[in-house]
């Protein structure tokens, strides 16, 4: 039977429970639980940005930009790592929905002939409203992605690997396999992944993705999210939005637009480099950790949260095969929007809600206890049951 006791065993036999004290946590009894899109704070972050504040900007003033000018390809290989690319294959800039709408048209520009754009009509809301939107202007179809799918006549589908809702993974080598076969492209949404579980994108066949850094790599609020474009498409890519930063001679201001010949072609203008270098500190906390680790700590914490579930008696719809599962669980009850609340005012438990019925269960492998799994799902069945 599921118990406290259980869960402190788990945490004392945890390898990873050190890394919890790299954080900041004013509130050691706060039960953070949400799945949203703010990971907590390490500590190496806010030390790095006092010492860049004040000095490379306020100290060194413009000179830091000898060194800031190539931070989103230099970050993005150290992004690499927790995506399985090669060095050069990665940059970190701007945010998920720019650079989805950036691999929408670099995946239209290498398939001109194709005028059906692919997604499913439960997304994620941004990548719906980006591929409805680029289908609007340009005169495309959108088709909705389901089982059985006509890809035959798709230049590109959109696709997340983790459902937000669920958690449950998706076949992305199958799929991936599948499209190819039919001549079309996807554009892989990483944003519930990178940081969570393990991922390998050469292995899977993935030749475009995007995805977010401030979830469960612990970039920050705003922090930027990244572009991954395999090496062997970096001559052949197209995108609509043409900025100095992807320019080969980015100084010389009277030349006409000659792109780089790699990642960096995904470049626009000036970088947000204080978020940058938070970002940074967040993937390579992870990186240092390792994926194999945090993804095993993250199956441990799920399996242990669907036996706190079975135990309670309460609802799931995530998958209980760990291999098909992410980092969060799904509680369905029609009354969750309120739940979710009592349980942040009464209860110290911050979870978060997916309408109509989910509340959800964002399990950080880095920072989350199994004593956090057991209070939160045990406060929840007592506002459910009461």
């Amino acid at each position: 039977m599921s118990s406290r006791q259980e869960a402190e065993r788990l945490d004392q036999d945890d390898p990873l429970a050190s890394v919890r004290a790299e954080f900041v946590i004013p509130d050691n009894d706060l039960v953070y639980l949400d799945g949203n899109s703010l990971g907590r704070t390490p500590k190496a972050t806010v030390a790095r940005l006092k010492q860049v504040v004040e000095n490379e900007w306020a100290g060194n003033l413009i000179s830091s930009w000898d060194h800031w000018l190539d931070m989103p390809r230099l970050v993005g290989n150290r992004m690499g790592a927790i995506i399985g690319s090669l060095p050069g294959e990665v940059a970190v800039h701007d945010s998920t929905t720019l650079n989805l709408y950036q691999g929408v048209h670099i995946a239209l520009a290498l398939r001109p002939d194709r005028k059906v754009l692919a997604v499913a009509a439960d997304e994620f809301p941004t990548d719906r409203y980006v591929v409805e939107g680029i289908a609007h202007d340009l005169g495309l179809t959108v088709r909705p992605l389901k089982p059985g799918i006509d890809l035959h006549d798709v230049a590109v589908v959109v696709r997340s690997v983790i459902d937000y809702r669920t958690a449950e993974i998706c076949d992305v080598k199958g799929f991936t396999s599948l499209a190819t076969e039919a001549g079309a492209l996807v554009l892989w949404d990483l944003s519930h992944t990178a940081g969570a579980i393990e991922f390998d994108v050469h292995a899977l066949g993935v030749e475009l993705a995007v995805g977010c850094t401030y979830k469960f790599l612990n970039g920050g609020p705003g922090a930027p999210a990244w572009t991954y474009v395999s090496e062997k498409l970096h001559s052949r890519i197209q995108q609509p939005i043409k900025g100095w930063f992807a320019q080969k001679d980015q100084f010389a201001m009277e030349m006409p637009f000659a792109p780089h010949d790699d990642i960096r072609r995904v470049l626009l203008g000036t970088p947000h480099i204080l978020s940058l270098i938070a970002a940074e500190e967040g993937i390579a906390l992870s990186e240092r950790v390792g994926m194999k680790h945090i993804a095993a700590k993250g199956q441990a914490l799920t399996a242990f949260a669907i036996q706190v579930v079975d135990h309670f008696g309460l609802t799931t719809s995530t998958p209980r095969d760990p291999q098909r599962r992410g980092c969060h669980i799904a509680i369905s009850h029609p009354r969750a929007k309120e739940l979710v609340a009592d349980l942040a005012t009464h209860h110290k438990v911050l979870a978060d809600v997916r309408p109509p019925d989910i509340v959800r269960l964002g399990l950080s492998p880095l920072t989350t206890r199994f004593t956090d799994v057991w209070d939160g799902l045990q406060r929840l069945s007592h506002l459910i049951n009461d």
